[in-house]
């Protein structure tokens, strides 16, 4: 059986769920998410705590038991404390910052890249680190992927955006190879 789903979810204070045959919407003081439940997996609530359960022992039903209690975690954990991917930019010159809602960077591209405001997500800029934060954990997530992808760390200098706390393996040039 999966360990993951068996471990029961825990329902915070302030969080209400409502679960009908196919879905789950849970809404916090932060805001609100909602996903499918795929059928063959059975989503209960009983005195604040949200068990699920698989209704066979087909191979996927059984992946899909680990996933959707991971998902019914990250969904009452998000509502009440937003989840937060911090981005640092580095590099001389490399700058971001907030241009109404939405991003702007200077990344030694031949124009400045703009990032438009994605719903449901927020950014901050702090420096050199730019936060994304949102009440949907793969929302945010995904954000931060393509914000890195504007311009991924250049593994000869070091250039560019990168998660933080990610190390990157800097190559030697050809003088290394050459000497």
């Amino acid at each position: 059986m999966s360990k993951i789903g068996q471990k029961p979810v825990d329902v915070i204070q302030n969080v209400q769920v409502t679960i009908a045959d196919d879905s789950v919407h849970v809404k916090g003081s932060k805001g609100e998410v909602a996903f499918p439940v795929p059928m063959g997996i059975h989503v209960s609530l009983k005195e604040g705590v949200i068990s699920v359960e698989r209704a066979n022992e087909t191979k996927k039903t059984r992946s899909l038991h680990g996933l959707i209690r991971s998902l019914v975690y990250n969904a009452v954990t998000g509502v009440e404390k937003p989840w937060e991917k911090v981005l640092e930019v580095v590099g001389t010159g490399y700058k971001a910052k907030m241009q109404g809602t939405g991003l702007v960077f200077d990344v030694g591209l031949s124009h400045k890249v703009e990032f438009a405001q994605v719903p449901g997500v927020s950014y901050r800029v702090e420096g050199s680190k730019v936060i994304v934060s949102g009440v949907d954990k793969q929302l945010v997530g995904e954000v931060a992927n393509k914000i890195k992808c504007i311009k991924k760390p250049d593994h000869y200098k070091g250039k560019g955006i990168r998660y933080e706390g990610e190390y990157v393996i800097l190559k030697p040039g050809k003088k290394a190879k050459t000497a």
